[in-house]
C-alpha cells in the first residue's frame, strides 16, 4: 500500500542541519577527556566517556561538559533489558542551584531515526557545515561551531530509542519488547526517569524537543511521564508535529489529508514559480490563508459529498485546484478531486523531467520515471543520509572519545514492524495524551513549529490539530504556533535556524518559573 508506506517514511524524523558559507570555518574544538568525578553516575556496566569543551558565541566562551555512553535499563526484577545510547551536555560551571538551569530531551522519530538529526542538525554545539540555502554536502563531510546551539539557554540529552544508534535490547532480549508506540514511550520515560536520577536533575526546569515521529513520542510521554513517575514538564517543542495519523493517511472514506495538504502544495507551487501571476505576485500569506480558508469551507464539503457533487460545483471545485496547485484540469479531473502527496511531488515539475521532495518541496531532482504514481527517489532526503553518518560516526570517536564496533544506525529498518495498536483501533492519535497532560498541569506549554514546504507533515495539519484540543482559553494561551521558510528539517535553512532558537529560548524562557522553586 504506497499510502502506508510512505506515510511511515514521512514520519521519519529527519532533522538536518545548517552552517552558513559565510560563517567563518572552525575547526572541531579540541576535546580534553574529563576525569570521572568520584561520585560518578555510571554504574556496572555501563559505558562512559566525559569529555569537556568550548566555543565561542559572540565573542563571549561557552564551556560545557559533554558524555556520551549507553546506559543500562532494568525491570523491577533487576533484568537487564536494553542498552541506551545517549550525549548530553551540560555547560560549566554547573550551577549549585539546579533550579536554576534547566534539561531539555530530544529526540527524532522514524519510527527507526536516531538523534543525530536534531543534534547536529539544529541543537547540538557542533553542527554539519552546509551553505546558507541548506544544499546537502560534498564528502567529506564536517562540522563546525553552532552559534545557535541551544546549549546557551538549557542543558541536553539527545536519546536514541532502541533499535537506533548505538541503543540495543539486552543480551537474549527480544526487539519487539520495544518496537511500537506503547513500548516505546514507557522505555524512552524509563530512561528519562534513570537519567534524571543519577544525574541529579529533579528539581530541574524538564523539557521535551521531537520532530516529526518524535513529536508523537513526545505528546506521548507528557501524560505518562507524570503519571508513571511524577516528572512534571514545563514545556515541549514539537518540530514537524503529527499527532493524528488520519490527518496524514488519505484514502478510503477518509478525504481530510487531501484538504490539509492543500496549502503546503500551493506554498511549494509559489516557490517554483508555477501559480498563476496573481497569485505568484500576491502577498503569499494572504494567499496560503485563502487557500487553507477555501479548503475548509469548500474542499472540504465537496469531497465529502463524493459523487452526488453536482457537475457544476464540481467543475468550480477542479477550476480552484488547479489554480492553487498548478496541475491540470484534466489531471485533477481524473485524479477525482484528490491529490496524493507523492502525485503532486511527481507532477509539478512533469514538464521538466524533475521531482520535488517530500521532506523540502524547495528540492528537486531528475525523475527518471514521470509516469509513475510516486517518485522513484526523495530528493531531499537521500543526500543528507551519508552526511550526517560520516559526521556523527567521526565526531563521536574523535572528539568525543567514545568507541564501539556497532554500526551506529542513523535511519534504522530494524525497528519494524512498528506496533501502531490494535488492528481495527483505527490510525494512532496522541493528541488526547498531550490535552490530558495539559489539563493535568496547567503550566505546560507547547511549542509547534512547522516549515511552509514540508510535504511530509504539512503545516495546516498541526493547525488543525490545535483547533481541536477541548481546551479552555486559558490553556489554549499555553499553545504556540509557529512558521518557517522551509521543509521538514527546517532549520536546513539558516534564516529558519536563526530563528527557530530565538523562538525557542523565548518559548523557554516563558515556561520557566519566575523564581526557582516557585
Amino acid at each position: 500500500m504506497p499510502h502506508l508506506r510512505r506515510i511511515v517514511c514521512a514520519c521519519i524524523v529527519l532533522l538536518a542541519a545548517q552552517i552558513a558559507a559565510a560563517d567563518p570555518p572552525e575547526s572541531q574544538p579540541a576535546s580534553q577527556p574529563a576525569t570521572q568525578p568520584a561520585n560518578s553516575p555510571a554504574a556496572p556496566g555501563d559505558k562512559l566517556t566525559v569529555t569537556e569543551h568550548e566555543l565561542t558565541i559572540n565573542g563571549q566562551p561557552l564551556k560545557y561538559r559533554a558524555t556520551a555512553g549507553t546506559i543500562g535499563v532494568k525491570d523491577e526484577a533487576g533484568k537487564p533489558k536494553a542498552d541506551f545510547f545517549f550525549i548530553a551536555y551540560e555547560r560549566l560551571p554547573r550551577p549549585e542551584n539546579i533550579a536554576l538551569r534547566p534539561i531539555t530531551f530530544c529526540f527524532n522519530g522514524g519510527p527507526g531515526a536516531a538523534a543525530v538529526w536534531l543534534h547536529l542538525g539544529a541543537v547540538g554545539p557542533q553542527r554539519l557545515k552546509l551553505n546558507d540555502n541548506g544544499d546537502p554536502p560534498t564528502p567529506p563531510y564536517g562540522l563546525s561551531d553552532n552559534p545557535s546551539t541551544w546549549l546557551r539557554f538549557t542543558d541536553l540529552v539527545f536519546i536514541d530509542p532502541v533499535g537506533t544508534g548505538f541503543s540495543r535490547p539486552a543480551a537474549g532480549e527480544k526487539g519487539e519488547q520495544f518496537y511500537g508506540v506503547q513500548e516505546d514511550i514507557h522505555w524512552v520515560g524509563d530512561f528519562i526517569r534513570l537519567y534524571t536520577t543519577r544525574y541529579e536533575r529533579w528539581l530541574s526546569p524538564k523539557f521535551l524537543a521531537g520532530e516529526s515521529y518524535g513529536t508523537t513520542r513526545a505528546a506521548g510521554l507528557s501524560s505518562y511521564l507524570v503519571d508513571e513517575y511524577g516528572i512534571g514538564l514545563n514545556g515541549i517543542v514539537l518540530i514537524s508535529s503529527v499527532l493524528s495519523f488520519q490527518t496524514l493517511q488519505p484514502g478510503g472514506v477518509n478525504d481530510l489529508p487531501y484538504v490539509l495538504y492543500l496549502p503546503s502544495y500551493t506554498a511549494v507551487a509559489w516557490y517554483h514559480k508555477k501559480l498563476p501571476p496573481d497569485l505568484q505576485a500576491a502577498d503569499r500569506s494572504k494567499t496560503l490563508e485563502e487557500v487553507a480558508t477555501w479548503s475548509r469551507q469548500t474542499y472540504l464539503p465537496a469531497l465529502a459529498a463524493g459523487a452526488a457533487l453536482p457537475a457544476d460545483q464540481r467543475r468550480a471545485v477542479i477550476e480552484k485546484l488547479s489554480r492553487y496547485t498548478s496541475l491540470s484540469p484534466d489531471f485533477i479531473d481524473r485524479a477525482h478531486l484528490r491529490i496524493d502527496p507523492g502525485t503532486f511531488e511527481n507532477q509539478l515539475l512533469v514538464d521538466q523531467q524533475k521531482a520535488i521532495g517530500r521532506f523540502d518541496g524547495r528540492i528537486t531532482g531528475y525523475n527518471p520515471n514521470t509516469i509513475s504514481e510516486w517518485p522513484s527517489y526523495d530528493p531531499s532526503l537521500s543526500p543528507y543520509l551519508a552526511a550526517y553518518s560520516g559526521a556523527f560516526n567521526d565526531y563521536v570517536r574523535r572528539t568525543l572519545k567514545y568507541d564501539s564496533d556497532l554500526p551506529y544506525e542513523v535511519l534504522s529498518g530494524k525497528v519494524n514492524p512498528w506496533n501502531f495498536g490494535r488492528p481495527g483501533s483505527g490510525p494512532l492519535d496522541v493528541s488526547g495524551d498531550l490535552q490530558e497532560a495539559m489539563l493535568k498541569n496547567p503550566n505546560l506549554k507547547v511549542m509547534f513549529a512547522s516549515g511552509y514546504y514540508d510535504l511530509a507533515t504539512p503545516f495546516q495539519i498541526a493547525s488543525y490539530t490545535i483547533d481541536h484540543f477541548t481546551l479552555s482559553p486559558e490553556l489554549r494561551n499555553n499553545i504556540e504556533h509557529t512558521f518557517y521558510e522551509g521543509g521538514h528539517m527546517l532549520y536546513h535553512y539558516k534564516p529558519s535556524l536563526q530563528k527557530l532558537t530565538s523562538d525557542v529560548q523565548d518559548f523557554m524562557e516563558r515556561a520557566m518559573p519566575r523564581e526557582p522553586g516557585s
